[in-house]
């Protein structure tokens, strides 16, 4: 397993609020892999978001489906703020930022 396999499982998750996914928004800082653990540092695009552990559950669950993980902890930061510029530039054209 690599970085790069996780994030296509993560973009699978999808802002229900934007219905973009959480790679493309911008939302996963690190991915951090040790053996078949992984560790997902992320943000949410604001702190009060009403959907933060639908959000934070999905990242998870999209991480531990792949079949060498066993364990996987998400840890949700603020700094450093997102900012709609972390999007990829195919998703700030699409939602015209």
């Amino acid at each position: 397993m690599n970085k790069e396999e996780l994030m296509k499982q993560l973009e699978m998750v999808i802002d229900p609020e934007l219905g973009v996914d959480v790679v493309n928004l911008g939302l996963i800082y690190d991915v951090t892999i040790a053996e078949t653990e992984v560790k997902i540092t992320m943000t949410l695009t604001t702190p009060g978001c009403p959907l933060h552990d639908t959000m934070i559950n999905g990242v998870r669950s999209a991480v531990i489906d792949h079949p060498n993980v066993t364990k996987c902890d998400v840890e949700l930061v603020w700094e450093p703020a997102w900012t709609p510029e972390k999007m990829s530039s195919k998703v700030r054209d699409m939602l015209a930022f």
